[in-house]
């Protein structure tokens, strides 16, 4: 393996672990900060019949974590092809 390849390896690592402690700093404000810290000020919104602040810890959290893995994925998919590691197949 020469130095080259070792650095484009060390720059994918790089760019996939800033995209998951991004997407995970996301999750974390939206599950703990909306859930817990700001839910006194999330709740003089309503939503449905429902305070915002509740609606986030009920199932707020949850929607936006399957929305940050479909963000992942495509981030991921994204970055394999610049980095030519992308796994489709010749044509």
């Amino acid at each position: 393996m020469t130095v080259n390849q070792n650095e484009k390896k060390r720059a994918y690592w790089r760019k996939n672990l800033h995209y998951l402690a991004s997407l995970l700093a996301v999750w974390f404000i939206v599950s703990y900060g909306c859930a817990i810290l700001f839910v006194d000020f999330l709740d003089q919104i309503k939503i449905g019949g429902f305070r915002l602040g509740f609606w986030f810890a009920q199932q707020g959290s949850i929607f936006i974590f399957v929305l940050l893995i479909f963000v992942y994925v495509k981030l991921m998919n994204r970055l394999d092809k610049r980095h030519d590691v992308d796994e489709e197949e010749p044509r």
